[in-house]
């Protein structure tokens, strides 16, 4: 996955300046949102004199399982001057070189697939996975199952670290899996060491400003949090962490809330814990179930088990029984914890003197461990558009619409997964194959795809008549993540036609792919082997 675009920066005739100088900013809430916002934000503002506190409440939990993550974490982590060696045995954290994904298709021979992340060293190997799909969507009988082709499947399926040995000098592309808790615990500790307040308290009431004699743009812009003991915290900019219940954003300041169900029907989750396995996964396992999936992350210490599903076609009980039963937990008292899910988005991410990050911003199904991408890109564009524009909101229109671009382009590779599926077990699994609401352009690339097009060039062309927000998909998922899930699914012409030795279908030698994969994967240890080795 690529990183964000260049900020795109566009003046209002008219700004508001929420305080000259700019002083102070309240966070409301904590957990990994909130410490990464705190985080960042003193980073890169305290030395200019600005006070940051971060208001939580003991009697309010957070959510605490997001455990997956994109490569973009680790440049979090840099950014913040934090070693793997520092934080990944605080919070248990393991390696991911990305996502397998099982029983989504039934097709023969596709009945799982590996989605890895996009590294340099793909390029000896990735343009034979391309060539290929072309022409077996040809009807050519050529091997085009993505698993073959990329370094990171090898060594997911040999169960090995991602961080190669010092004389293979050809670094990959991983996110990580961790105890989300335990990472929110970290993170405080480095935000209080960088002059961050830390206040334990609950907020009672939200006030507005009104009546503004000096400066009428602060009308409706928040004045102060009042605390139950009565202390009020006023502040320049408020950061709204406060989870689902989105307190400033969308209670006090009525920020619309626009649903993505039409588009992606699971809005429930259930949990449970095992024990660690002997041989530790360096990826995650999204396993189809009856009405959702379920995913398996592995951590130092357990296992984290879920199951995401639809309240519309199964009660929570029919959801923990069936997981149950996956994880060989039927008559066991492990404790399973339920979660509600509200999926979708607000319409703005910055309102008045307010930015929403977090869960409070809005969320996205955990499918492909995006939640903390999103926070980590609102919070860095947020901080540069911010400071671009002297502490005003003069682009606060741009900003906006690049994060709503980031939300529904991930939405769609998301829905892909859904409305490309091949099962025909439940009704739940049949309306998602059937469902029409799913936008222009992801329309545009399945065509492209069943037509034999070049879906290169499908993804590269000109967008104009389009929805404005389909650029991102380009930005964000690039065209070998679009491959992958399309031949992933074996998304092909039903009969295949043995071609000649000689025909262009066979211009890769995939043996010598084979070895060169092969040969590569000698330069990775064992995944735990690696982490008891390397990071005690």
């Amino acid at each position: 996955m690529s990183s964000s675009n260049t900020n795109r920066l566009t003046t209002k005739k008219s700004t508001t300046n929420f305080t000259k100088p700019f002083k102070n900013i309240v966070i409301l809430g904590g957990g990994t949102a909130g410490w990464m916002a705190a985080n960042l934000m003193a980073l890169n503002w305290q030395s200019k004199g600005i006070n940051i506190t971060l208001v939580e409440s003991p009697a309010i939990g957070t959510v605490g399982v997001g455990e997956g993550s994109t490569p973009q974490l680790k440049t979090f982590f840099d950014k913040i001057g934090v070693s793997e060696n520092e934080w990944m045995p605080r919070c248990n954290a393991t390696y991911k070189n990305g996502i397998l994904f099982k029983n989504w298709s039934t097709r023969p021979s596709f009945e799982q697939y590996f989605h890895p992340f996009a590294s340099p060293i793909d390029a000896h190997s990735a343009p034979a996975f391309i060539y290929n799909s072309v022409y077996r969507r040809q009807s050519a009988d050529v091997d085009s199952h993505p698993d073959r082709f990329f370094l990171a499947a090898y060594l997911a399926k040999h169960h090995k670290t991602a961080i190669p040995d010092h004389n293979f000098p050809f670094p990959i592309s991983y996110g990580y899996h961790f105890d989300s808790n335990l990472l929110g615990k970290f993170l405080v500790e480095k935000a209080i060491a960088r002059g961050v307040k830390h206040l334990q308290a609950t907020v009672s009431k939200v006030h507005l400003h009104t009546n503004t004699a000096n400066n009428n743009e602060l009308d409706g812009c928040i004045e102060s949090l009042e605390l139950d003991d009565g202390r009020k915290l006023f502040a320049d900019l408020f950061v709204d962490c406060s989870g689902f219940r989105a307190e400033l954003i969308q209670n006090k300041l009525k920020v619309p809330f626009i649903s993505f169900k039409e588009n992606l029907f699971n809005d429930s989750a259930v949990t449970l814990s095992t024990p660690a396995k002997n041989h530790l996964n360096s990826q995650t396992i999204s396993t189809a179930m009856k009405h959702g999936w379920a995913w398996d992350i592995p951590l130092r210490n357990r296992t984290g088990n879920g199951y995401v599903y639809s309240s519309d076609y199964c009660s929570a009980d029919q959801a923990e029984t069936e997981l149950r039963a996956k994880l060989g937990l039927l008559n066991s008292d492990v404790e399973a914890r339920h979660l509600k899910m509200k999926v979708g988005r607000v319409k703005q991410h910055w309102a008045k003197n307010c930015l929403a990050v977090g869960l409070s911003q809005g969320f996205i199904e955990p499918l492909e461990a995006t939640a903390l991408h999103l926070v980590q890109e609102t919070i860095e564009n947020f901080i540069d558009v911010f400071s671009a524009g002297s502490f005003t909101d003069a682009h606060q229109d741009s900003f906006n619409d690049k994060i709503n671009e980031r939300f529904d382009g991930i939405r769609d590779y998301i829905v892909a997964h859904y409305r490309l599926n091949s099962r025909e077990d439940t009704q739940y699994w049949h309306d998602n194959a059937a469902n029409p609401n799913i936008s222009q352009h992801l329309k545009s690339i399945i065509q492209a795809w069943l037509n034999g097009e070049d879906l290169n060039k499908t993804l590269a062309q000109s967008r104009q008549g389009q929805e404005k927000n389909q650029n991102e998909i380009i930005s964000y998922y690039p065209p070998v993540s679009w491959h992958c899930i399309l031949a992933g699914y074996g998304i092909f012409p039903p009969s295949l036609q043995k071609v000649s030795a000689d025909h262009p279908a066979h211009k890769y030698d995939l043996k010598h792919i084979d070895d060169f994969i092969e040969r590569c994967g000698l330069n990775f240890k064992d995944h735990l082997q690696f982490l008891n080795t390397n990071l005690m």
